[in-house]
């Protein structure tokens, strides 16, 4: 199956959901499994699918050819830790034709950074130009206490070595209540001085973890009134593919993002759809609906994974329901966040 392109069917055929929202990015979690076991995203004893359950790389790409014949431009890869994977790099390398002939703008990355220093040139020659790197802390206990890993130094390293190789970087770090708020200026200035955008995200409510989400989430409107201590923020126009409103400091050249899915939801333009590991198509990170392309793709019926993808716009919901409001509150999402990707 690697290779192919499937036409699209009619030049009019492009991906527009129900309220008239064109669909043009495609995240693709490329496994679910993880060499951290971050506090917010999972419990420390995770049970990861089977291997047998994901879809090789060729059925990976014939999708990724599926949907950039029907109007896809960007892709984003992520997991779970995208790099363990074996074969990423051959998968982004010959994914990579899309860029050449000028059907896809890009393919970009999300990683926890532990493999950018033996990775990150390798990324780049196959065709990735942009990463986005999660890190919540840059002091090493705190590091520890949320991945319940010690690799801080190996992931600042990883991000130096793949500033060095030309890949432009964008940290992205989740807030935690009565965790990282107290150095979330240390951190912008950091990112900021080595020319990384930052993009600070609350805590969204998905699968359960070893701790009460209540005890976890911080409202980013909180986290703006710390940063204003040090910074004056100003309001900008940048837009991204991403949910991310932008600002820019008086002291910097570069962007802070805000991700605020629970204290001021950003769905009204969402441009996105999210293929699990699996197979399995979800049209919204925040809810459980989905469509297993597997099984379909399996039977070789390029009209049903058509008329899946038409089927996938009709179902699209217009917001998700994340909800943090009580204690002992069970996800409305079940599934973890690698499951389907951040």
């Amino acid at each position: 199956m690697n290779n192919i392109f499937i036409n699209t069917p009619s030049k009019n055929n492009k991906l527009i959901d129900n309220f008239g929202r064109k669909i043009d990015y495609l995240r693709i979690s490329v496994t679910d499994r993880c060499n951290f076991r971050c506090t917010y995203c999972m419990p420390e004893k995770m049970k990861f699918l089977p291997k047998k359950d994901l879809l090789t790389f060729d059925e990976m790409d014939y999708l990724c050819s599926l949907f950039i014949s029907r109007g896809i431009t960007k892709i984003r890869l992520s997991g779970g830790e995208p790099l363990v994977r074996k074969g990423l790099i051959d998968f982004i390398s010959n994914l990579s034709r899309f860029i050449s002939s000028g059907d896809l703008k890009e393919i970009t990355l999300t990683t926890n950074g532990s493999l950018l220093d033996k990775m990150s040139k390798q990324l780049y020659d196959s065709g990735v130009r942009r990463i986005n790197v999660s890190l919540d802390t840059l002091m090493k206990d705190k590091f520890y206490q949320i991945t319940r890993r010690d690799d801080l130094e190996n992931v600042i390293k990883g991000l130096m070595t793949a500033k060095d190789n030309g890949l432009k970087i964008k940290i992205n770090t989740v807030m935690i209540k009565n965790k990282n708020l107290d150095e979330i200026n240390n951190i912008i200035e950091w990112a900021h001085n080595n020319n990384f955008d930052i993009s600070l995200i609350e805590t969204m409510p998905m699968g359960l973890t070893d701790q009460d989400r209540i005890d976890q989430y911080i409202s980013l409107a909180e986290v703006e009134e710390e940063i204003k201590k040090k910074y004056s923020l100003k309001e900008t126009n940048y837009k991204t593919a991403g949910p991310s409103f932008y600002k820019k400091t008086n002291k910097t050249k570069n962007l802070i993002g805000f991700i605020t899915p629970l204290s001021n939801n950003f769905c009204a333009n969402c441009n996105r759809i999210r293929l699990t590991s699996t197979g399995k198509l979800f049209m919204c990170l925040g809810q459980n609906d989905s469509i297993d392309f597997r099984s379909i793709i399996r039977t070789g019926n390029i009209m049903q994974l058509h008329s899946s993808i038409d089927k996938a716009m009709k179902i699209k919901p217009k917001a998700h329901d994340f909800n943090i409001s009580k204690r002992n509150q069970r996800p409305t999402v079940s599934r973890h966040m690698s499951v389907t990707g951040g």
